[in-house]
């Protein structure tokens, strides 16, 4: 499956050339991981490929969800993929500022949960980190355990060394020396 799923990130998402990044920087290649996430065969690799990382842990495990809308199609597909276990797990996801209207959350979903339900955050792809935490930190303060964050690339740029600094799991399907090559 993973070497499916790098083929596919190959060709439907990964672009080399100059680029500015969330964080700010400039690479000399991208990986947008929506053009594999929404394609039908993308998002099965990936939710089956996260569930592989999480299923040592799912006995602890409640549900698992992240900043929209990178972790949107990853938090929703592993959740499906999930419904063959004794305990399914729930998604949720956390918003980039809160609703400004009706319950004024910032983390859809979180009615499905108890306090202090243990979680995985998802992202589509890790650079620094900073992302991540920040969907730790909503995620926490919504009541939430957060366990680790589990991430389809990992560009390789310290996002690990903080995220495993602030005490969490980090996991990657693909890193960017796999995809570059």
């Amino acid at each position: 499956m993973k070497t499916e799923l790098l083929h596919m990130v190959r060709e439907r998402s990964y672009k080399s050339g100059p680029i500015q990044l969330v964080s700010g920087k400039t690479s000399d290649f991208y990986v947008d991981m929506k053009n594999t996430l929404l394609h039908p065969k993308g998002i099965h690799l990936v939710s089956n490929l996260i569930l592989e990382i999480l299923k040592p842990i799912s006995a602890d495990l409640v549900g698992v969800g992240g900043m929209t809308m990178g972790a949107d199609p990853i938090a929703t597909g592993v959740s499906m993929a999930s419904l063959n276990w004794d305990k399914p797990l729930l998604a949720f996801y956390i918003r980039k500022e809160p609703k400004k209207h009706g319950t004024e959350e910032w983390v859809e979903g979180i009615q499905n949960f108890k306090e202090k339900d243990s979680v995985y955050i998802m992202e589509d792809v890790v650079t620094t980190g900073g992302s991540s935490l920040k969907a730790v930190e909503r995620a926490r303060l919504a009541g939430l355990n957060v366990m680790g964050i589990v991430t389809c690339v990992d560009r390789e740029e310290g996002g690990r060394d903080k995220i495993e600094s602030a005490g969490l799991q980090f996991n990657t399907l693909l890193t960017k020396s796999e995809i570059v090559g």
